[in-house]
């Protein structure tokens, strides 16, 4: 096929690469070793390459050959000699645990360089041209967080918004969310744009030992959209699980019975809104998009009734038969809420307060509290993607792959929020990934541009390939196949080629 013209620039991916490494295997598929590649567009040809990210916790692990350093669903014990006093000594030392720096789960552009991001306290610099890891960054130099998501937000300017926990410091638990400096004082230029880290806000959890998981956030042109879901890390389990001998997985656990509190930060006042909103437990791992209208918060996210999506990828079930063994018990479901935050405050008890036309509703309790229920706008999509010129402003599309009741994508697909209509490209034993937007420099419309994903196939002896589309009609415009085995990976971001340094090629 062909490229457009237009298309000049580097698509980055991150994802676990390295499941064995001499005789010790991970448990899970999120603990692989982070592999980094990247396509480069060049006046309408590809570029490939791949590098596996030089983390302290990669060459810890090669040199030792064999698992040293623990992941998420992974312990490792460094020195079987140890009797279990020392252990226990070592450990009750630090009841945090000292975390991984394998960031597998995304890029992040800060200031203007290039960061591989996991769900740790450390990111790692990288170079976008060559995949060469660079520094180590420790946000808890910076900012009192023990983890942090590796979903960020941009602003216009920028600046890069995220959050990250605060575990039991000095007797209190809170989320933080933080901003970073898309450039530094002109005095300044030596020191990193992290020197300027400021924290926005904080929002107390609503338990000490027992905070929430999430794995991103929402954002609209005035507020931050923070949701607290009843799949909490147990800090207790967490600070015995190495003497306990178990994972740091096996102290996440999802409360079907509590409730889903949302939280609503003003960016101007930096003041959280005082109404209690709420919906039923679930589980939910991305964030769509938000916005405001007429007075109303809309926002969407794909959401899970329980947290069977994170046991599907321990590897032992990612066995050859996979499809027939696996299958979700809660199919990933797109829900639209619709919070009013402007609303009669004499309103009657049980009254809806939602005044937009939507099926979503928010209704007023006698304690005051909110309880609002969405819009099902549909199901059996997941990583979703949005053209991020309209982040925080209504939309119309969500570019996402298509999972039905196993967790593996079978397809990709658009799916338009205002007519429900979903168009679909998928092949025979073709696995594809996230789906990156990148729109045409003269684009009018919101789905002007292109499609992006990498395309593994079932079969080893067939090359993997990375499919180009046209957003608009989904039609394939080419596709560049790779003679190398290449990696169902996880996220990643399209860096248009004026953003990468001209370092020397």
């Amino acid at each position: 096929g062909q490229l457009p013209s237009w298309l000049q620039g580097t698509l980055l991916r991150n994802g676990p690469g390295m499941h064995t490494i001499g005789d010790s295997k991970y448990n899970h598929w999120f603990d692989g070793l982070a592999l980094l590649h990247s396509f480069t567009f060049k006046n309408g040809e590809v570029y490939y390459r791949s590098k596996f990210l030089r983390s302290d916790t990669y060459n810890c692990n090669i040199e030792a050959n064999r698992i040293v350093v623990s992941e998420f669903g992974t312990m490792a014990y460094p020195d079987p000699c140890k009797n279990i006093f020392a252990k226990a000594f070592s450990y009750l030392s630090h009841t945090i645990p000292e975390f991984t720096d394998n960031c597998l789960i995304n890029i992040m552009k800060a200031g203007g360089d290039f960061y591989a991001t996991g769900e740790t306290n450390f990111i790692r610099k990288i170079n976008p041209q060559t995949l060469e890891t660079l520094e180590k960054v420790d946000y808890n130099k910076y900012v009192a967080v023990n983890v942090a998501t590796s979903h960020p937000h941009y602003d216009s300017a920028g600046n890069v918004l995220n959050m990250g926990t605060s575990i039991v410091d000095k007797g209190k638990t809170k989320y933080l969310l933080f901003k970073i400096p898309s450039s530094v004082p002109e005095q300044e230029k030596k020191k990193s744009c992290f020197k300027h880290l400021e924290v926005v806000c904080s929002i107390p959890s609503r338990s000490l030992l027992h905070p929430s998981y999430y794995h991103s956030f929402g954002i609209t042109e005035n507020y931050i959209i923070f949701i607290e879901q009843p799949f909490r890390l147990d800090i207790v389990k967490m600070a015995t699980a190495y003497i306990r001998g178990v994972s740091w997985a096996s102290c996440l656990a999802f409360n079907k019975d509590d409730k889903t509190w949302f939280h609503f930060i003003d960016r101007k006042t930096k003041k959280e809104v005082p109404t209690k909103f709420y919906t039923d437990a679930m589980v939910l791992f991305h964030h769509i998009n938000a916005y405001e209208e007429d007075g109303h918060i809309v926002f969407d996210v794909i959401a899970y009734t329980d947290n069977s999506l994170y046991d599907m990828f321990y590897l032992k079930n990612l066995s050859n038969d996979f499809e027939e063994n696996i299958k979700l018990t809660s199919i990933p479901t797109c829900k639209r809420f619709v919070v009013p935050l402007k609303y009669d405050k004499d309103a009657a008890v049980d009254s809806n307060l939602v005044t937009l036309s939507s099926a979503a509703t928010a209704v007023k309790e006698k304690d005051g509290n909110i309880y609002c229920q969405p819009e099902i706008l549909c199901e059996g999509i997941e990583l979703p993607r949005i053209n991020y010129d309209y982040n925080g402003k209504k939309y119309k599309y969500v570019f996402a792959t298509e999972v039905q009741w196993s967790p593996v994508p079978t397809k990709i697909a658009k799916f338009n929020t205002q007519t429900k209509e979903m168009l679909h490209w998928g092949q025979d034993n073709c696995w594809p990934s996230e789906p990156v937007f990148v729109p045409s420099p003269d684009a009018k419309e919101e789905d002007d541009g292109v499609v992006l994903t990498c395309v593994v196939k079932t079969d080893p002896k067939d090359p993997p390939f990375l499919l180009i589309l046209d957003a608009k009609t989904f039609t394939e415009l080419g596709r560049a196949t790779v003679n190398v085995e290449m990696h169902m990976d996880l996220h990643g971001m399209f860096i248009p080629q004026q953003d990468v340094k001209a370092e020397t090629e």
